[in-house]
């Protein structure tokens, strides 16, 4: 009796995580139909890299942040400045449609994550194979941070780095537990397919507002960045340890910011409570010879979407100042 009742919990099991799988499946086919790639594809170092590129000018490279894709830079961003701006964006390596740099970061039972200086040099390599040898470099949240490790990697190939409420500097308080459990090996294997498969749309919308509060979501934002792309299981996992594996690499980058000889132009707004002004931006405008900090009151962690234009005049300063306008 014992054994047949431990092979009858043993079927149940297997079809429960195959029926898991299967809703998992489904969602991740529906979300990739309906968002497919923007741009194009580059190979660098056999890894693929998404990039859309548009317009002519000096060139410019946009990082989206963490849990998201280059169509977060496309939702209306590009539009402003490809006249007179060549606008690269990419997909960050593991997210959107660009591969991970590791092969090993996007398996299930594993905490690996490519690191914010091999993304900046990975993405460096695929902004030269486009003809981009000296971009001005935009980076958003987490993004910010990969531009800051792009002009410590690489920077005889940067003109100038614009960081839009970048995470850049060490923290102290803790991160959201989905993160830890999402970027754990076990909480990958286990934890994901389930959301993947069941996250009710409520859920996800709710995050969307939260990343943008107090401000509102522009109206079809949602719709347009394809959030069930950040929901795939592999981006799920990859986005979370990306993010878990952030502080120490700020922290060292932190002793480095200094030797940085180009220009800087940072904008954060005050009421981020994502990225805190006072944690990140304002700390590292004092680290950094020249920079130059615009605070931006009743504006929280999107102001590339809250205030474009604030931002775009922080670009055109950014190229003015590196000799590009």
């Amino acid at each position: 009796m014992a054994v047949k009742l431990a092979a009858f919990l043993a079927l149940m099991t297997l079809a429960g995580c195959a029926f898991v799988d299967y809703r998992a499946d489904k969602r991740e086919v529906a979300a990739e139909q309906e968002h497919p790639p923007l741009g194009q594809f580059v190979e660098v170092e056999g890894r693929r890299v998404h990039a859309l590129v548009s317009g002519s000018g000096p060139d410019l490279v946009l990082i989206h942040g963490a849990s998201g894709n280059l169509r977060d830079m496309a939702f209306d961003l590009v539009d402003r400045l490809d006249d007179r701006y060549r606008v690269i964006a990419f997909d960050r390596p593991g997210l959107g449609y660009s591969d991970a740099i590791d092969p090993r970061a996007d398996d299930v039972l594993t905490s690996r994550a490519d690191s914010v200086a091999a993304q900046a040099r990975l993405l460096q390599a695929a902004a030269a194979a486009l003809g981009a040898e000296r971009p001005i470099v935009l980076g958003h949240s987490f993004g910010g941070a990969v531009a800051m490790a792009w002009a410590l990697e690489r920077p005889d190939n940067v003109a100038a780095v614009v960081d839009i409420a970048g995470a850049t500097m060490p923290w102290e308080t803790g991160l959201a537990t989905l993160y830890k459990v999402n970027g754990s090996a076990l909480g990958g294997a286990a934890v994901v397919p389930l959301l993947t498969a069941f996250a009710p749309e409520r859920m996800v919308e709710d995050t969307v507002e939260a990343v943008f509060a107090p401000n509102p979501v522009p109206e079809g934002y949602a719709d347009f960045v394809g959030v069930g792309l950040a929901v795939r299981r592999d981006s799920l996992r990859i986005n979370a340890r990306q993010v878990n594996g952030l502080l120490p690499q700020v922290t060292a980058m932190k002793e480095r910011y200094a030797s940085i000889n180009l220009p800087v132009e940072i904008v954060h707004g005050v009421a981020d409570t994502i990225v805190p002004l006072e944690v990140h931006s304002a700390r590292l405008a004092e680290l950094i010879p020249g920079a130059n900090l615009t605070v931006l009151e009743n504006v929280g962690h999107m102001p590339h979407h809250t205030v474009p234009d604030e931002v775009v005049a922080a670009i055109d300063r950014a190229a003015a100042r590196a000799g590009l306008r």
